[in-house]
């Protein structure tokens, strides 16, 4: 009689088409507002000029001046339009409000015969009221493409070079940049007039509307910068927004007995057992060695970094500005960041690949050669950036230095063999994988695996679609395509393949449990996320329309934040829990890895989803971004949910290559990290990051944007005092869960090697 072969149950093809309906419908919108940005786009004139038709200074030097700022790594130093690092000014607002002052000056003497300070209230109301109206007229002509300057404006300028000739004088000034770090006049002027076309877009008026190019940010009554109808508006509809969308998700999903992991009668006894790798698997643990050091010298470069906004001149009676200034620091906490994060996550899919699939012929050299190709990049990035600022590399400096966008600050070579290194990374994985996609029960969780895998590269190309003299405005769209919708949604869907991976592979649910849960949270990050992307975008120069859809679907985002925090109770389940099927108790091997995935939830709900959701709407973005609430939402968010992802996953590597016998050494070091991790990292949202963020944005409230991002706020008692309250944190974070983690792996590294 043959024998009766049992149909493997398969998945409802809705859960894809949804995905690729998401898809379409998303990146439709998307591409829309990223066509518009550049029409929207602050016009650049040909030439500036003054009353009489003279030659301020011309598009050319905008551009130039532009690269100044990026060739010398200034947006790790302070910010344009609020984007940028938070150890100087803002640029755009500061020269803004100089001008303001200027302005003011001028008209008193013209007016009144004296100074503005010597003016009774009734003729300073009056002032103020000329020098609004005197800045908000836009006086570009399309058709000549020439901007009017008027004499006061034109005077502020050329006051307004010695000004950035002074703050870059001395580490004092500047927040911790090398002595007289940009001393040539000609490269003053031109960086003058990049500030000086910035600050035009920010108050000038666009063509039609009674706001400017930047939705009138930054907040400055001075010049009668205040919010915009639209900001009130859509910020009111956004919540709305996310009232309809939860109950929608809830309806939708709850006919569901689960909305994360745990499915029901299914088998969950362990079957991916800790000691039984291939020699592939083995070969990933040097990647987690390096992601250890990477992590560890991210905290000590992001320690001094911090020490820099509460004395710049020196650390600790040391001056190490000229050897290790503030900014190449920053560059380096933020790439550093990126490239430890990313590394876990590319060791995590080599490591899973054969055990959903087969290892290959050649697969360990193919990893030992991307492995080569990962310190090549990382090493010869983090110097280059280096020689870039110190301007050692000539007219290579885009190429191979400090390109000088904030987060995508390595040289595009760097980027380009990022990119190459990814898509070999890609190919590894196919060939792993490909068995698993034959397989009529594993063929749909190992393809959402591999489709997961392949988006990063592919999604890492807009950073080839700018250069140093592209318009800011553009670049600004492109460049949070990588920050937000590369790293915050493709990475977060591949990261939940991976996880599926796991679980399925431990045999604690099936693989119509693991592929649901991976579209699950694909329609709901992505659903909300890619227009969502848009909330970057509310003061760079966009229209409002970009607003409208950013703020409507960013609001969004809350909604899967907040419900895939049942993975963290789901988690706790799954270790205590008992099979369903014949009620024995579970006994999970990986029961740290379980745990940082259960701080993944708690960081994902409070960093992600209060936090981010306290700054995305229009109405408190206006006055916060660029304050530290932005920074306490970046943290607890970027640590605490793809960091300790990360995290999670070398504990997962480290355990599955090590025996009963040889974990019991690393699990104490991994113990004392998961609690130095989580502890730090919630003292420096406590005592700093938050209170600080609160406290800058009531600064910007009472005195405007420019005061709370410059020295009369940053240097008073109080916000002194919270920052030097950071230490405790850091200390902990460091000591306590940095150094335990790369101790657990180097130790595991040996007892691997001696095995092999």
């Amino acid at each position: 009689m043959a024998e009766r072969i049992t149909p493997v149950e398969t998945l409802s093809p809705w859960w894809r088409n949804s995905v690729i309906l998401v898809l379409v419908l998303g990146f439709t919108v998307l591409i829309w507002i990223a066509v518009r940005s550049y029409r929207d786009a602050p016009p650049i004139p040909d030439r500036v000029v003054s009353g009489d038709g003279t030659t301020i200074f011309t598009g050319d030097d905008i551009l130039a001046g532009q690269q100044v700022f990026l060739r010398y790594g200034l947006m790790e130093n302070g910010t344009i339009w609020g984007h940028g690092a938070y150890l100087g000014p803002d640029f755009s607002a500061e020269y803004l409000h100089t001008l303001a002052g200027d302005t003011a000056q001028s008209l008193a003497r013209q007016r009144h015969g004296r100074d503005a300070g010597g003016l009774n209230a009734a003729e300073r109301e009056t002032v103020a009221g000329a020098v609004g109206t005197l800045l908000k007229e836009n006086r570009y002509d399309f058709r000549t493409r020439t901007l009017t300057f008027l004499e006061p404006e034109a005077a502020s300028y050329r006051q307004q070079i010695r000004k950035w000739r002074d703050y870059f004088s001395h580490p004092t000034n500047d927040g911790g940049l090398p002595g007289a770090y940009i001393s040539d006049p000609r490269e003053l002027e031109q960086l003058t007039s990049f500030f000086a076309w910035t600050a035009w877009a920010s108050v000038a008026n666009r063509p039609g509307k009674p706001y400017s190019y930047t939705n009138n940010f930054p907040y400055d009554p001075a010049v009668g910068n205040r919010p915009t109808s639209d900001a009130f508006l859509w910020s009111a509809l956004s919540l709305i927004m996310l009232l309809g969308g939860t109950a929608a998700v809830l309806f939708a999903f709850g006919k569901f007995d689960f909305l994360g992991w745990r499915g029901r009668g299914e088998h969950i006894h362990p079957q991916m057992l800790p000691g039984a790798t291939t020699d592939s698997q083995r070969a990933t643990i040097k990647y987690f060695v390096v992601v250890a050091l990477l992590f560890l010298a991210q905290t000590l470069v992001g320690g001094a970094t911090v020490h820099y906004r509460v004395d710049p001149e020196s650390f600790y009676g040391i001056d190490i500005s000229s050897l290790l200034p503030s900014h190449i620091l920053r560059t380096w906490h933020l790439q550093l960041a990126i490239f430890w994060v990313a590394t876990a996550y590319v060791a995590g899919g080599l490591l899973l690949a054969p055990s959903l699939g087969k290892e290959p012929k050649g697969q360990v050299g193919g990893i030992n050669f991307l492995f080569g190709a990962l310190v090549v990049v990382v090493v010869g990035s983090l110097a280059g950036e280096m020689l870039g600022v110190r301007q050692m590399l000539g007219s290579l400096w885009f190429w191979f230095g400090h390109q000088g966008w904030e987060y995508l600050d390595l040289g595009r070579a760097w980027q380009i063999l990022l990119a190459v290194g990814l898509v070999v990374w890609g190919f590894l994985l196919f060939r792993a994988l490909a068995p698993a996609r034959q397989d009529p029960e594993r063929r749909e969780i190992a393809s959402l695996f591999l489709y997961g895998a392949l988006a990063i590269p592919l999604f890492y190309l807009p950073a080839m679609f700018f250069t140093g003299t592209t318009h800011f405005s553009v670049v600004d769209t492109w460049r949070f395509w990588i920050i937000h919708l590369w790293v915050e949604g493709f990475f977060e869907v591949f990261v939940t393949a991976m996880v599926a991976v796991i679980f399925y592979n431990l045999g604690m649910v099936s693989h119509l449990t693991a592929a649901r849960v991976v579209y699950l949270d694909a329609l709901l990050y992505l659903g909300s996320g890619i227009v969502g992307t848009g909330h970057h975008w509310y003061w760079t120069g966009q229209s409002a329309v970009t607003m409208a859809l950013a703020a409507m679907f960013s609001a969004l985002e809350v909604v899967p934040l907040t419900l895939l925090t049942l993975d963290a109770w789901d988690f706790v389940k799954l270790t205590r829990g008992k099979c369903d099927v014949c009620n024995k108790p579970v006994s999970i091997p990986h029961k740290w890895t379980f745990y940082f995935l259960i701080a993944v939830g708690f960081w994902n709900f409070v960093g992600a989803g209060v936090f981010g959701f306290l700054i995305n709407l229009p109405i408190v973005s206006y006055f916060e971004v660029g304050t530290m609430l932005t920074p306490n939402h970046g943290h607890a968010a970027m640590m605490g949910v793809f960091g300790m992802l990360a995290v999670a996953l070398t504990v997962f590597a480290l355990r599955q290559v090590l025996t009963d016998e040889q974990w019991a050494g690393p699990e104490k070091f991994v113990r004392f990290s998961f609690w130095g991790l989580n502890i730090g990292l919630a003292l420096m949202v406590v005592t700093n990051l938050f209170p600080g963020g609160v406290l800058q944005l009531f600064d910007v409230l009472d005195h405007g944007y420019w005061h709370a991002r410059g020295p009369g706020f940053l240097n008073g008692t109080i916000p002194r005092l919270i920052e030097w309250l950071r230490m405790p944190g850091d200390l902990v974070f460091i000591v306590a869960g940095a150094f335990p983690l790369l101790a657990a792996t180097g130790l595991t590294y040996r007892m691997v090697r001696k095995r092999s």
